[in-house]
């Protein structure tokens, strides 16, 4: 891990004229740190090994970064045993269980983990816990793939928590001995929400070390609660099976918002969602390029709003290197095993970066 992540006191951006329409631009937005690496993980394996490269599951959860890669020869699977024995596969980002780990052995097959860091931090948690013999509560999505990934731990000791109304039928063995993990792209209220009701339940409930929640979901969070109160429409870019691109509409829409719409392409805004529209507020998911949000401000500013003025959150610096299975044959082969990073800036917009 290189760099570090700072937050800032939000800041606003300047009101403009009362009739002007305007455009304000969440910052941060688009790529944490776990999605620039995975990313760049699968284009950095095409460019060394050649394609085909196969990927187990989406990479990341964005169509556009799905099908670009598609096309310079990556290959999507949902399962191992898709994968032809002795090829090349990288697991998502989402993290994968131990037995999927067992499967490519079997296969021998080279793999490359691009799990996030951060998911695998949760990973190491649910195990450290499942020693202590403790029933870990693991609040999430079911389905998940970071969810599956991380309840593959420890099977026996997880029980997946959904939601606030979900807290009434939880049972655990011994409530002395239990603690609280989550998926790290939820609401962040919602989970506070849902650790609350457990804590009333059980007393004794555990938190994580830190924060599963990770910091780019608050981060994108928190600069949508800054703004979403002026805004009429809050447009969030990302696909529909990204979660903290879903969540992003809901945290717009509970916080004064009147409208909010998820869209992977600017082509995909419907007019009438402008009717009468002054303030259009706009984000981007954590795993959308940042060539995609251009797109909507282009396609905004065709329609008379005005420049994008920045609401600021906080600042992200963060740079995971690598994993080390591809940084050591990249090194062997003489090339850059170095991560390159894009802060969200317009001018650098390209395809994926």
């Amino acid at each position: 891990m290189e760099g570090m992540t700072t937050s800032a006191t939000p800041t606003a951006a300047t009101d403009a004229p009362q009739d002007a329409k305007r455009v304000l631009l969440a910052a941060p937005r688009g790529y944490c740190a776990g999605v620039d690496r995975a990313v760049v993980t699968v284009e950095k394996a095409l460019e060394l090994y050649g394609p085909p490269v196969y990927v187990r599951k989406e990479i990341v959860h964005n169509k556009h970064v799905v099908t670009t890669l598609e096309k310079r020869g990556a290959i999507f699977v949902e399962e191992t045993d898709e994968v032809p024995e002795g090829a090349t596969v990288v697991f998502s980002a989402h993290g994968v269980a131990p037995i999927v780990h067992e499967e490519a052995k079997a296969l021998s097959l080279k793999t490359i983990d691009a799990t996030c860091p951060l998911v695998t931090k949760v990973h190491r948690e649910a195990v450290r816990f499942a020693d202590d013999d403790f029933d870990i509560l693991l609040i999430g999505h079911e389905g998940h793939e970071e969810v599956v990934g991380t309840s593959g731990e420890a099977p026996e000791h997880i029980t997946l928590v959904e939601g606030p109304d979900d807290v009434a039928n939880v049972e655990v063995r011994d409530p002395d001995k239990i603690v609280w993990l989550s998926q790290t792209t939820l609401s962040v209220d919602e989970t506070m929400e849902t650790v609350r009701r457990l804590r009333d339940k059980f007393p004794k409930l555990q938190d994580p070390p830190s924060d599963d929640i990770c910091y780019a979901t608050q981060n994108r969070q928190l600069a949508v609660k800054q703004m979403a109160k002026d805004c009429d429409l809050m447009i969030v870019v990302g696909s529909r099976n990204s979660s903290n691109s879903v969540r992003l509409v809901e945290v717009a829409i509970e916080h004064g918002s009147r409208d909010g719409h998820l869209v992977d392409y600017a082509d995909e805004i419907d007019e009438a969602w402008l009717d009468g529209v002054r303030t259009v507020g706009v984000t981007s998911g954590a795993s959308v390029p940042e060539i995609l949000v251009r797109g909507v401000l282009d396609f905004l500013a065709e329609r008379g709003y005005g420049e994008p003025q920045p609401v600021t959150a906080a600042e992200e610096s963060l740079l995971f290197a690598l994993p080390k299975e591809l940084r050591r044959d990249l090194k062997a082969a003489g090339m850059s095993d170095q991560m390159k990073h894009d802060a969200g800036a317009l001018g650098d917009a390209g395809q994926l970066h």
